[in-house]
C-alpha cells in the first residue's frame, strides 16, 4: 500500500512540476526549444500518472500545457495572428474540457467480454486522456519543426471528431436506450446464465477468481463473471470462455441480473458485495478464495450469505470460536477443489540429504492484527535451509510489493538464492519462475516441506500429507496453536526465528506428527475420495441450481461430522 503511495506522489509531483516548468520556460523566456522539450516531458510524465492513477484528473496540467505550446508554436512561426492556430486552440481547448466528463460518463457504462457484442464507445472514452497527450505531444513537434499551423489543426480536428462521435454515442446510449436494454443486457439474456460470480477486490487479486473459474466451468451449467473494477476485465476474461462483465454502477448491476439467474457465488468479504446481495430472488453463497486460521477468515460479515461453503468442520469451529453466529444449515463442507491435482504423500519421507523446501512468506496485510509476515526474519529462515543442503522454492504473497519494506525484503532473498544457485548449482525457484510460471500445486508438488507463515497455502499443503513449519510472527508463544490449531499438527517457528535449527531438524530429518497430519486433514479439508475430490463442490453447487432446494439442517449436520484428531 505504501509503495503504491509513493509511486503515486512521485507521478503526481512529475507531472505537475514539469507542466509548470514547461509554462514558466516558454511564456517567460526566450527558450522556445528547452521550453518545448519540457513540454513533451511532461506529457511524458502525465502518461506515467495515468498508469500509476488511472483516475487521476490531470485538467489543469493539460491546459497548461496546451496554452505553453501554443505560446511555443507562436513563436517559431513569428507570423503575427495565425487563424489556424487559432483555431487549434479552440479545438485544444474544447478536449481537454470534454475529455474529462467524456472518460467519466464511459466508466459508467456496462461493458462485456466473451459476449457477442461491440461495446467500443466506453473504452474509447477511457482512451480519449491517452489521446490528448499524444495529441499535444504532436503539436510540439509541429512546432519545434516549425510546421505550418493547418498540420496541427487537421490532426486536432481528427481527434476532437472522434471524441464528437463518443460524446455522441454516450448522449444515445443515456437518454435515448434501446428498448430491449443495452447489447451487454440482450447478449446475456440469450446467453441465459443460472448463476454469476460477484468479484471486487483490490487491484492485483484477480487470482481469487481464476482459482475457481475451472470448478464454475465444470458445473455445466451457463454462468458469468461480473466484476466491478475495469480492471479485470481483460485479466479474467482471457482466463475463461464464460462471459466476464463490468458492472460499475447499481444500474448496470439491474441490467445485467436477467431472469435466468438462480445463485451469486462470491470469493470474498469485497464491500461491494452488499450491492448483490440485495438481490434477494438469488441465492448467496460465500466460497472464499482460500481457508485458513488468520482473523479475516471468520469475518463476520459471512453471516449476510445464504450459504457459506467451507473445506471442513475446522472452518465451522473458527467462527464459533470467534464467536460469529451463524446458524449451522447455512454451511456446507465442500473441500477445497483446488487440492484435488496435489499429489499425496502416505509415508512419511525423513532424513532427505537435499530436499526441497517451499517458503510462503504471505504480505503484512490490510490492519496490524492481520499481519502475519515473516519476511523480517526471512534471511534467516533461507540461510539455515541453504545451510542443510535445501532446494528452496520461494514463492511470496501478490500483495508483497505494496508495502516498500517487504518488497526489500524479498529481493534480499532473491539474491541470496541466485547466489547459492550460481555456487552450488542448486535449482532454486523464485521470482516470476515461482509465482507466475509454477502454479501452487505444481510448487507442493515439487516439495518436500513447507515452511509458511499463516495463511491459506498450509491449508492446500495439509492436503499433501508433507510435514509444514509455520511462523509465530504475532508473538503468541504458548497460545499460538491456541489461536492457529493448525500449527498444532506443524512446527511452530518463534517470531525472532531463535529456534530454526529445531524446528528444521523436526521438519526434516524426524517429522514426529506426520501421523497426527491425517486427522487435521480430514477436519480442515474434509473427507472426501481422492479421485472424486472436487465433486463434493460440484455436487453442493449444482444442488442450489435446483428449483426449490434448500437443503435441511440434519443434512448440513452430517456432512460436518469429522473432529479434529491432532
Amino acid at each position: 500500500m505504501r509503495g503504491d503511495l509513493v509511486r503515486k506522489l512521485a507521478a503526481r509531483v512529475a507531472a505537475t512540476g514539469l507542466a509548470v516548468l514547461a509554462f514558466l520556460t516558454l511564456a517567460l523566456t526566450g527558450a522556445t526549444g528547452w521550453g518545448l522539450a519540457l513540454a513533451v516531458a511532461a506529457l511524458a510524465a502525465a502518461g506515467w500518472e495515468r498508469r500509476v492513477r488511472p483516475a487521476a484528473a490531470s485538467t489543469a496540467e493539460a491546459e497548461l500545457l496546451a496554452a505553453a505550446i501554443l505560446v511555443g508554436y507562436s513563436r517559431r512561426l513569428d507570423a503575427g495572428f495565425d487563424p489556424a492556430l487559432a483555431a487549434t486552440a479552440l479545438v485544444l481547448l474544447g478536449l481537454v474540457l470534454l475529455v474529462g466528463p467524456l472518460r467519466q460518463a464511459g466508466d459508467l457504462e456496462i461493458r462485456a467480454a466473451n459476449l457477442p457484442v461491440r461495446s467500443w464507445t466506453p473504452l474509447v472514452a477511457a482512451r480519449l486522456g491517452d489521446a490528448l497527450l499524444v495529441l499535444l505531444a504532436v503539436v510540439a513537434l509541429a512546432a519545434a519543426l516549425v510546421l505550418p499551423a493547418w498540420v496541427a489543426l487537421l490532426v486536432a480536428l481528427a481527434v476532437g471528431a472522434g471524441a464528437g462521435a463518443v460524446a455522441a454515442d454516450l448522449a444515445k446510449r443515456r437518454f435515448r436506450p434501446g428498448a430491449g436494454g443495452s447489447a451487454v443486457a440482450r447478449a446475456l439474456r440469450a446467453h441465459r446464465p443460472e448463476f454469476l460470480l460477484h468479484f471486487s477486490a483490490p487491484p492485483g487479486s484477480e487470482y481469487q477468481v481464476t482459482m475457481w473459474l475451472p470448478y464454475l466451468e465444470r458445473i455445466g451449467r451457463p454462468f458469468f463473471v461480473m466484476v466491478r473494477e475495469p480492471e479485470f476485465l481483460a485479466p479474467i476474461a482471457a482466463a475463461t470462455s464464460a462471459p466476464v462483465v463490468y458492472c460499475p454502477t447499481l444500474k448496470a448491476m439491474d441490467e445485467a441480473l436477467v431472469p435466468s439467474l438462480k445463485v451469486a457465488f462470491y470469493v470474498n468479504h469485497g464491500a461491494k458485495n452488499s450491492h448483490c446481495i440485495r438481490f434477494s430472488q438469488l441465492t448467496h453463497v460465500q466460497i472464499h478464495h482460500g481457508d485458513s486460521d488468520k482473523a479475516p477468515s471468520a469475518n463476520p460479515v459471512t453471516a449476510l450469505f445464504d450459504r457459506n461453503f467451507v473445506a471442513g468442520r475446522a472452518a465451522i469451529d473458527r467462527y464459533a470460536r470467534a464467536g460469529v453466529d451463524i446458524p449451522t444449515e447455512k454451511f456446507v463442507v465442500v473441500g477445497r477443489p483446488q487440492v484435488e491435482s496435489i499429489e499425496v504423500r502416505r509415508a512419511p519421507a525423513t532424513g532427505l540429504a537435499n530436499p526441497t523446501v517451499l517458503y510462503t512468506p504471505t504480505w503484512t496485510g490490510h490492519h496490524a492484527d492481520a499481519n502475519y509476515c515473516s519476511l523480517p526474519v526471512g534471511e534467516t529462515i533461507v540461510r539455515g535451509l541453504l545451510a542443510r543442503g535445501a532446494t528452496v522454492i520461494l514463492r511470496a504473497h501478490p500483495y508483497t510489493g505494496q508495502n516498500p519494506a517487504s518488497a526489500r525484503q524479498l529481493a534480499r532473498l532473491t539474491e541470496l538464492l541466485a547466489a547459492d544457485r550460481a555456487r552450488t548449482g542448486r535449482q532454486h525457484v523464485f521470482g516470476a519462475a515461482a509465482s507466475r510460471e509454477l502454479s501452487l500445486v505444481d510448487c507442493v508438488n515439487r516439495s518436500d516441506a513447507l515452511v509458511s507463515d499463516v495463511s491459506g497455502v498450509i491449508s492446500d499443503y495439509l492436503y499433501s500429507g508433507k510435514p509444514y513449519a509455520v511462523t509465530d510472527m504475532v508473538g503468541d508463544g504458548d497460545r499460538f496453536v491456541e489461536r492457529f490449531p493448525l500449527a498444532g499438527s506443524g512446527y511452530v517457528l518463534r517470531r525472532d526465528a531463535g529456534n530454526l535449527d529445531e524446528v528444521l531438524g523436526l521438519l526434516l530429518d524426524t517429522d514426529p506428527k506426520a501421523a497426527a497430519r491425517w486427522g487435521t486433514r480430514a477436519h480442515y479439508l474434509g473427507d472426501f475420495p481422492a479421485e472424486s475430490y472436487a465433486e463434493a463442490f460440484l455436487s453442493a453447487a449444482r444442488r442450489e441450481l435446483e428449483p426449490g432446494w434448500n437443503p435441511p439442517a440434519p443434512r448440513a449436520a452430517d456432512a460436518m461430522t469429522h473432529s479434529p484428531t491432532a
